[in-house]
């Protein structure tokens, strides 16, 4: 049987924690900033769980992640 594929794009953009659930950056801190208060955009920084029910549709776009 062939290997699976990686999803690239997928796996630049989710990691992986000890425990086995991804994390992924957080949305709307990229650009367009200076209309966002440092309170936003300090709440917007470090990394956040990805969701439950998204958690095996991850796994299967990252199978050796």
């Amino acid at each position: 049987m062939p290997k699976m594929k990686t999803n690239r794009g997928a796996a630049k953009r989710f990691s992986k924690t000890a425990s086995g659930k991804f994390t992924h950056r957080q949305s709307y801190r990229s650009h367009i900033l200076t209309k966002k208060s440092s309170k936003r955009k300090r709440q917007l920084r470090g990394l956040t769980a990805v969701h439950d029910s998204d958690q095996r549709a991850i796994a299967r776009l990252v199978p050796y992640l």
